[in-house]
């Protein structure tokens, strides 16, 4: 530390930063410019090289990763934002990777404090919310320094949209893009300190690839997954105000960012020129104009990362349907016939767009990550004072931070999850591995689990029913619990269900959706949407006006909409379109795809005795699962298990009960009768002979007759089955 103090001494030494020449020994083996002429004569529009740069550099290389950061922390309580600007990208890229993937960084994905103890604790108390890195960002942030951000590098579907000039609908974006100079190559975001170290955070989730054997980490023990907690606890506390940033001068607290002029000009998503969003991207203001806004613009630029780096990643079908929440209105108030003087909005004008095509398929540990943000993002939305619960309790009295509360989720985080979880769906592969998403998707239909308030004492009935304080949220996310519900079941009928890892994943759902009340809830919720629109058009309107648009949701939100029916209608609109064809999750053809599956489960309970009672004959002491490749060192598409329940005993026992349950939880849903299940038990046309056990393969009802199934071929090849 001796040495590190006494260089940077020398450097901050007036006559010997005014020497000629300064051939500084302690820069072996680096590349780094010898020389202030050298360094003037290569980059003439730098006045000066960084030697502090430099040096930093040099130290990566030959000292320890504790001592690195020691030197570190003492940099940034000694030097002035003006020294410390030019260290920030190197530094920032030197702890998360680069956004190529080539530069690893600290690696935090992987360090574990149960592996690397001491590495572990420096790294947290470094990138700590209230540690030096962060004191680091404020001094700059204090200082109105900016740096560039590659449009390259984010989402498929934002950077298609930006390099189209077509304004992106988050805040985060607006005044921020920025024409290359001259000769120069590329768009790039102008970020504020936080901002630009946000970025990197949540996209070295997304660049960044695991190294070899860290297949077999637990996700939630990683510094990643925690520092992603302990920044969701900072910024979005559950219990008081959020702290105010850290003050490295006498002057008080960094300022939030200031304004910018727009520097590129964007066209709409193809609206008239009457539209709102038209005036909303020609008249662009301060990403944080409204004063109220100042006390959480941290938390709000935050969530806004997290979700724009980590949830918009979709295929270009899907970036179609993807356009502004305020667009969406003006198609809902055309159709809702609300006022005759707008005119239809003509389609999306996409032009090149239709070349875009992401191939993004997430990781288990990227949907892990979100799945952490929904919980707390459900824990901070519940944490609204009693008497701000309530949309007609708002009025400026309600600090900006309850407000946050009340608008974050259906603001920033609804939609754009909404065509995550559609992504996922239909691109995951068919196997165990899917359990991840599942889990994500089924915490965010259950805010209720996340709730500050205990169920009062009561029967086991009653504490599980899911209280009618939760309806608006049922409705408000129709869609979240309906087509997703049939897009599961899909998948579900595509699967092995004698796999007890499959068999869980039914059993999951159907015991979350048979949860008393939430059935009825979702129920009324479609029926509210199927209601004849000839009744709309005389309810009041006035609260759906035109919102002032500005980057802060505090400006942006519109007022609450107390029409249920209405809210409903604008929701699955807002996602789907105009034109979508609803299918009820409780009509027909839903009911037809249910009963399908009830039969499956009943063919994979006998399928799956009927393997046992075989294998138990034929190789007694092993299990029957190995053979089918289910057996616990098969780790190829296992989900890990991280914070979710355990797998519990890999048997026919498990796979049995998950089963019966499942089907019972259908039952209860949809209403199935007895006399339903034995009609389906006897349309699966199985005999049986003298010993009991069935006799036909695992098959599926094609178009032409019966289809074997791999397990079913399986079967027949070990002489399991005959036909």
């Amino acid at each position: 530390m001796t040495t590190f103090r006494r260089r940077v001494a020398e450097w901050r030494s007036p006559s010997l930063r005014r020497a000629t020449l300064w051939v500084p020994q302690w820069f072996p083996k680096t590349g780094v410019f010898t020389s202030c002429q050298e360094a003037a004569m290569a980059f003439p529009h730098l006045q000066q090289p960084s030697f502090l740069l430099a040096s930093l550099k040099a130290d990566s290389i030959n000292k320890p990763f504790a001592q690195r950061c020691q030197d570190l922390v003492k940099v940034i309580e000694d030097f002035p934002a003006k020294e410390l600007h030019t260290i920030f990208p190197w530094l920032v890229e030197s702890i998360f990777g680069s956004l190529d993937g080539v530069l690893v960084g600290w690696n935090l994905r992987c360090l574990q404090g149960r592996v690397n103890p001491m590495e572990y604790s420096i790294a947290m108390e470094f990138l700590d919310p209230g540690g030096p890195m962060m004191k680091l960002v404020y001094k700059l942030q204090a200082e109105d320094y900016k740096f560039d951000f590659p449009v390259s590098y984010l989402p498929g579907p934002v950077k298609a949209s930006i390099q189209e000039r077509v304004l992106p609908d988050s805040p985060l974006y607006h005044n921020k893009v920025q024409f290359p100079a001259t000769g120069g190559l590329g768009l790039n975001l102008a970020l504020n300190p936080f901002e630009y170290y946000m970025f990197f955070f949540a996209l070295s989730l997304i660049t960044q690839k695991p190294l070899p054997g860290a297949l077999h980490i637990r996700t939630s023990d990683c510094a990643y997954f925690i520092l992603v907690d302990r920044y969701l606890s900072w910024f979005l506390p559950t219990e008081g105000s959020v702290l105010p940033p850290l003050s490295s001068s006498p002057g008080g607290p960094s300022p939030s960012p200031a304004p910018r002029t727009p520097a590129i000009p964007f066209a709409s998503y193809g609206l008239h020129h009457t539209s709102l969003l038209k005036r909303h991207v020609s008249h662009q203001t301060s990403v944080n104009a409204d004063p109220a806004s100042h006390e959480i613009w941290r938390s709000e630029t935050l969530l806004q990362v997290f979700v724009e780096m980590w949830l918009h990643h979709y295929s270009l079908e899907m970036y179609q349907k993807m356009q502004s929440p305020h667009a969406k209105l003006e198609v809902l108030h055309y159709r809702l016939s609300v006022s005759s003087a707008l005119h239809s909005p003509a389609q999306p004008s996409l032009q090149a767009l239709h070349a875009y095509q992401e191939s993004f398929t997430p990781t288990e540990e990227h949907v892990l990550v979100v799945r952490l943000l929904l919980k707390h993002l459900h824990a901070f939305s519940n944490s609204l004072k009693p008497e701000q619960v309530s949309p007609s309790a708002h009025s400026h009295a309600t600090s900006p931070l309850e407000e946050f509360k009340r608008a974050a989720v259906p603001r920033f985080v609804q939609q754009k999850l909404y065509l995550f979880l559609q992504h996922c769906f239909g691109h995951w592969p068919l196997d165990a591995s899917f359990r991840a998403v599942l889990e994500m998707w089924l915490s965010y239909l259950q805010p209720w689990r996340y709730a500050p308030e205990k169920p009062a004492p009561s029967s086991d009935c009653q504490a599980r029913c899911v209280s009618e304080r939760w309806a608006p949220f049922v409705q408000e996310n129709l869609l979240m619990y309906t087509k997703l519900f049939v897009g599961f079941l899909s998948r579900a009928l595509r699967t092995d269900l004698v796999s007890p890892k499959n068999a869980l994943m039914v059993f999951r759902v159907a015991k979350v959706f048979a949860q008393p009340n939430l059935a009825e809830m979702i129920q009324k919720g479609e029926q509210l949407f199927l209601e004849p629109e000839l009744v709309i058009p005389h309810r009041q309107h006035r609260l759906f006006t035109a919102p002032t648009f500005t980057g802060s949701f505090l400006s942006s939100w519109p007022p609450a909409v107390t029409d249920t029916s209405f809210r409903v209608k604008s929701h699955v609109y807002s996602l789907e379109g105009q034109d979508c064809k609803y299918t009820p999750m409780f009509g027909p053809e839903v009911r037809t795809l249910v009963l399908r599956l009830a039969q499956l489960i009943t063919q994979a309970k006998q399928t799956a005795k009927s393997i046992s009672d075989q294998c138990g004959e034929s190789t007694p002491g092993h299990p029957f699962l190995s053979w089918l490749g289910f057996c616990s060192t098969d780790t190829n598409g296992s989900y890990p298990a991280n914070d979710l329940d355990e797998m519990g005993q890999d048997s026919v026992r498990k796979t049995d009960e998950y089963l019966e349950k499942a089907l019972e939880y259908l039952c209860q849903m949809f209403r199935l009768s007895e006399a339903q299940l034995a009609q389906l038990t006897l349309a699966l046309g199985t005999t049986q002979d003298e010993n009991g056990k069935k006799q036909l393969p695992d098959c599926i009802v094609g178009e032409d007759g019966l289809i074997l199934t791999p397990l079913g071929r399986y079967q027949i090849i070990n002489g399991l089955r005959k036909v």
